[in-house]
């Protein structure tokens, strides 16, 4: 039976006994729950004895004109997913509950990692990210946590907190779950037309197409950039405007002076009309 909680308090008093005898795994997400999430809560259920779900709209994450008032929420259907799959329980605080003070005068700052890619357009949403995941690992006290793949940016960042604070704590990257067609899952999918819908593919396939490229090194001779343009050419083309599509080590640092084969990561960020589409690619490249 699937228990929800809205009290850190109550979350607590119910794990404290547990935590001797049994393993307990985290899935943080903010509701809206569609496939790729319920593919973390599988996961999560092979790793541990017990499975947490938080469901939170974060508004520290949230920046000036974005979706926060909008963003959709509903715990009932997210609710009765999780009890289907057999989740054990779901933390769903209020705003008051988790930010007794409003803004929070505390602060987790991600630094460099954080300052390119989607941090160049959503200055503050990485920091906001670093503090609730902070408060729910804190709150719960997990053994592992599970973020899906899909935001690679966030998932480097939350490792780099892991180490830098000294948490105790698994972090299991999930492959991205993605549809027939291609197009990674995300809650802000709903956002597309009908006519969207069918472009969205698009920026899945063109990534794929510059992984393939790199993997037969054709940047030894055109060079990577010259690839990179030609890709974000293609998407725009589509339909799609790139906020960026970029290549960088698997730690999101900068690529420089290769000699010898190695996996890189190429990850893209693109308006779809409303929407904003991720998504990435671990490639193996001969020398750069």
């Amino acid at each position: 039976m699937t228990t929800t909680f809205a009290s850190i308090a109550k979350l607590r008093a119910t794990l404290k006994p547990l935590r001797q005898d049994s393993t307990i795994a985290l899935v943080p997400t903010m509701g809206n729950l569609h496939d790729g999430h319920i593919e973390l809560v599988r996961l999560a259920k092979t790793r541990a004895d017990i499975v947490v779900v938080s469901i939170f709209v974060n508004p520290t994450q949230f920046g000036v004109g974005e979706d926060l008032d909008s963003y959709p929420r509903t715990l009932e259907a997210d609710t009765k997913r999780l009890t289907e799959i057999g989740a054990d329980y779901i933390f769903a605080p209020n705003v008051d509950q988790m930010y007794p003070v409003m803004p929070p005068p505390t602060q987790v700052l991600s630094g460099s990692i954080s300052q390119q890619l989607c941090g160049l357009s959503r200055p503050t949403h990485f920091d906001g990210v670093g503090l609730v995941v902070s408060k729910l690992f804190n709150i719960v006290q997990p053994d592992i946590a599970i973020f899906g793949q899909k935001d690679y940016q966030q998932l480097a960042i939350i490792r780099q907190l892991v180490r830098d604070l000294s948490y105790d704590i698994e972090i299991v990257a999930a492959p991205i779950v993605r549809a027939e067609d291609g197009l990674a899952l995300s809650s802000r999918n709903q956002y597309l037309t009908d006519s969207e819908r069918q472009i969205a593919p698009t920026l899945h396939q063109e990534v794929l197409r510059l992984a393939q490229k790199l993997e037969q090194g054709e940047h030894m001779s055109s060079g990577l950039q010259a690839l990179i343009d030609e890709a974000i050419a293609r998407i725009n083309s589509a339909g799609f405007k790139v906020d960026y599509l970029e290549v960088k080590r698997q730690d999101l640092t900068d690529i420089l002076d290769v000699q010898q084969d190695q996996a890189l990561v190429i990850v893209t960020a693109a308006w779809l009309g409303k929407a904003r589409l991720l998504d990435n690619q671990v490639v193996r490249v001969l020398a750069i």
